[in-house]
């Protein structure tokens, strides 16, 4: 039998981290999902409610915060459980397996709590290097095709585009 999912969306507000008793982390949250489809002209967003364990809900809830773009994998499951009411209800939740960053990161996009890791490594940091600071290209590597020839070489009659 095969139950696997992977959603990817946008966190509907900051993970939430809880301890168990046995000192084991857990993250609940809720992603955010639109369809390919719509009606009229809303889109349909379904929202998921997720929950990471262990060094899984510590990346979570350190490096993902409400807006941010998220990939989830994991597995579909049920929470049977009784209201105020005593009647009977079912929930369901993603158990995540693997989480994974959805976009590209902004500049200004730092982890959260103060941990002063960068969530992602953003290209952009680099604008401002000098390019005396710069370490030089050592040539073609000889087993690259793509590095065989310069652009520079190439007559504009032998672009493919």
């Amino acid at each position: 039998m095969l139950n696997h999912i992977t959603i990817m969306g946008r966190l509907t507000k900051d993970p939430e981290l809880r301890t168990t008793q046995s000192n084991v982390s857990v993250c609940s949250f809720t992603v955010a999902c639109e369809r390919d489809f719509s009606q009229g002209n809303d889109k349909i967003t379904d929202f998921i409610e997720c929950v990471a364990w262990r060094q899984g809900a510590e990346f979570v809830r350190n490096y993902f915060s409400k807006g941010s773009m998220i990939i989830v994998e994991g597995r579909l499951q049920s929470r049977k459980w009784v209201d105020r009411d005593n009647n009977n209800r079912t929930s369901w939740e993603i158990a995540v397996d693997h989480s994974y960053f959805g976009e590209a990161a902004r500049r200004d996009d730092r982890a959260p709590m103060g941990t002063g890791v960068p969530s992602r490594v953003d290209a952009s940091e680099f604008d401002n290097i000098a390019p005396g600071q710069m370490k030089p290209l050592t040539g073609p590597d000889k087993n690259n095709p793509f590095t065989q020839q310069s652009i520079d070489d190439l007559d504009d009659g032998e672009l493919p585009f």
